[in-house]
């Protein structure tokens, strides 16, 4: 598959399509309240609740609410809970970062080709930015004041979310590059490498070499004590990026059938299901699609758990804290691994038959 265009120009000329948000025009219209309501889809004049995520829809996030597919959706409801947790904070360049990434997933920003990686497309990287925010609310509600982020971080933490697999992403030159997820090794480095470039365009100059160092919370370039971030509050950002980035894409209702379809591909293209050693030996990590999938519980019981909550030092209570309550991204991981082993038990993988898909085809036919 091909990659997507992307460079670096003035704000006021990144994305010649970016317009003001409506969440702005509709809160001096009718009042943030009202806005908050909105957010909330209704059912037979009820709320959604926890019954209803039986018929989570492909395209929407643990909540069943957000459509984590479209971009402007995603952007508004971040916006709408800064706009709350941040009276009067000016969140514009969050707002032109938003248009931004979507000009350079879908091929439409200088310098780089369109995403072609299946499994870390659009749709990974809204939906583990929407958790993010998340995050960052559920900790603001449960701090005193001097403990808080604030607007500014909280609007770091989003960005770096926003752009953490940038480096997926080929760069025009790179046109011949069979596909982004050649980079999978490296793609962290890529990505802290278009952060540091990019912030400065949208006034977070002064940011860029943190959020640089920020962004390998989210990759396995570099062990998370050696990331240099002194900090608390600086490193507690780091740490809920790189737990969005876990919990995010394994809440995923279609998580299960996209890594055995397209996660798969990605680790032959970047050299991890099998690699060629410097004495010759090629070590075979995963041996097939359904190896991938069989081992798939293990790696969540024994890195990403034990890395959210040793190594990430549990950031993903905040999310109870932002819901008030239980967690859904971890009922909904639960879910997925619980049907998981039922049915590598049963030795019937054909159970995954759930239809998934990816928004990089659709990018790439675009552009």
């Amino acid at each position: 598959m091909a990659a997507r265009p992307a460079g670096l120009a003035p704000v006021e000329a990144q994305n010649p399509a970016y317009r003001p948000a409506p969440v702005f025009q509709f809160v001096a219209a009718r009042g943030m309240s009202e806005f908050l309501d909105s957010l909330l889809p209704k059912r037979n004049n009820r709320l959604l609740g926890e019954g209803d995520l039986q018929d989570r829809l492909n395209q929407n996030d643990v909540t069943n609410r957000v459509n984590v597919e479209d971009p402007e959706r995603v952007r508004d409801v971040v916006l709408s809970l800064f706009a709350a947790r941040y009276p009067g904070a000016d969140f514009s360049p969050l707002e032109v970062a938003f248009g931004d990434f979507r000009a350079l997933f879908e091929g439409a920003y200088p310098g780089y080709l369109a995403c072609d990686t299946l499994y870390h497309d659009v749709r990974h990287t809204l939906d583990m930015t929407l958790a993010m925010a998340r995050l960052i609310d559920g900790h603001e509600r449960v701090r005193a004041e001097p403990d808080r982020l604030g607007p500014r971080r909280a609007m770091l933490g989003v960005l770096v979310a926003l752009l953490h697999d940038s480096g997926y992403l080929k760069r025009s030159s790179e046109s011949e590059v069979e596909n982004g997820a050649v980079f999978t090794k490296i793609h962290v480095s890529r990505s802290a490498d278009f952060v540091a470039s990019y912030l400065p365009r949208i006034g977070f100059g002064q940011e860029a070499p943190l959020a640089a160092r920020l962004v390998h919370f989210t990759g396995y370039e570099m062990d998370l004590d050696d990331i240099r971030v002194d900090e608390p509050k600086d490193r507690m950002v780091g740490c809920m990026v790189g737990t969005a980035d876990l919990i995010g894409q394994m809440s995923d209702r279609m998580y299960l059938e996209k890594v055995r379809e397209f996660l798969y591909d990605e680790f032959v293209w970047g050299a991890v299901a099998r690699e060629q050693l410097a004495d010759g030996r090629q070590v075979v990590r995963y041996a097939s699609p359904e190896d991938l999938i069989i081992k798939t519980p293990g790696f969540y019981e024994y890195v990403a758990r034990a890395r959210i909550e040793k190594k990430l030092g549990s950031v993903d209570r905040f999310a109870e804290s932002h819901f008030d309550g239980a967690n859904p991204y971890q009922a909904e991981i639960e879910r997925n691994m619980d049907f998981l082993r039922r049915t590598i038990e049963t030795a019937d993988l054909n159970r995954l038959r759930r239809y998934c898909y990816s928004l990089s085809a659709r990018a790439r036919r675009a552009a």
